[in-house]
C-alpha cells in the first residue's frame, strides 16, 4: 500500500491555489462519507514520481493528514494542458 503524507489547508480559492503551485505543491480534496470533506495540499514532486513508478489508479492508498490515517482511492486528477504538472486531485475515502 502506498502512503501519502498531506497537510490540511485552511485557505481556499484561486489565489491560495496559485500560491501553492508556485511553491511546488498543489491542492487536493478528500471526500469523506461520514464527516465533512477535507481540503489538503500535497507535494508535487513526490506525488508525480509516485504516479510514474506505481499504478496508483487501481490501488488503495493510505493518506495521512495530521497523524490521522485514511484509506482512499483516487477519484480524479487534473493535469496541465501541455506541461507535466498536476493541478488538482480528488480522493474518495474507502470504508
Amino acid at each position: 500500500m502506498i502512503t501519502i503524507n498531506a497537510i490540511r489547508r485552511d485557505k481556499e480559492g484561486k489565489s491560495s491555489s496559485r500560491r501553492l503551485r508556485l511553491n511546488n505543491k498543489f491542492p487536493a480534496i478528500l471526500y469523506c462519507s461520514l464527516t465533512s470533506n477535507i481540503c489538503i495540499e500535497l507535494d508535487h514532486n513526490i506525488i508525480f514520481n509516485t504516479m510514474i513508478n506505481f499504478n496508483v489508479y487501481k490501488e488503495k492508498l493510505l493518506l495521512i493528514i495530521d497523524k490521522i490515517e485514511y484509506n482512499v482511492k483516487i477519484q480524479s486528477i487534473q493535469h496541465h494542458a501541455f506541461k507535466p504538472k498536476i493541478l488538482h486531485m480528488d480522493f474518495a475515502q474507502i470504508l
